[in-house]
């Protein structure tokens, strides 16, 4: 699954086809059939595990000495916004796009897509000192924040723009606490 993720975060899914990701990550086409059932499936697979890396990053940046709830959100940033990810980015929005429009092999991928984040956010929240009356609602916010911010920079190509929106909301959000 990681070499699947890096080879689409890496040449995006445009051309992907099972033949050709199995031959540059030396599995077999029919043993990706076998495991995940169709393409879209495994593409849902491959959101789900570019999504829990990124919750890993955030885990390990938490746990970095000196850096502040703020330090650890622009770094988090960056790497969400490494242009060698914008593959992994388009995906996350393809598959979502398809799920919300009922298509029954990528529905899977909209379970847990917001509440995996909300839970660690909602802590980390907490532990900056918010109020846990409102560390889930700020943790939505800023993901859905984050998200949206993704979403304008794959469109507009914004980096600049993308990157002072973000610097804006990281002022405004943690200079309400």
């Amino acid at each position: 699954m990681d070499a699947a993720v890096d080879h689409v975060a890496a040449h995006g899914i445009a051309d992907l086809s099972l033949r050709r990701l199995g031959a540059a990550i030396v599995v077999s086409h029919r043993m990706l059939i076998h495991y995940f059932g169709s393409k879209e499936q495994l593409l849902v697979e491959i959101v789900r595990t570019s999504e829990r890396r990124q919750r890993d990053v955030l885990s390990r940046l938490r746990l970095e000495p000196g850096l502040s709830p703020a330090d650890v959100s622009r770094l988090l940033w960056r790497q969400l916004t490494d242009p060698r990810l914008a593959g992994q980015e388009r995906l996350f929005f393809e598959i979502c796009g398809h799920a919300l429009r009922g298509r029954s092999e990528a529905v899977p991928v909209l379970e847990g897509i917001v509440t995996d984040w909300l839970e660690p956010l909602a802590v980390a929240e907490v532990r900056a000192g918010a109020d846990p009356a409102l560390a889930r609602n700020r943790a939505r916010l800023g993901l859905a924040t984050v998200r949206g911010l993704l979403l304008d920079l794959l469109a507009t190509g914004d980096r600049a723009g993308v990157d002072a929106a973000m610097e804006e909301f990281l002022r405004l959000y943690y200079s309400s606490e």
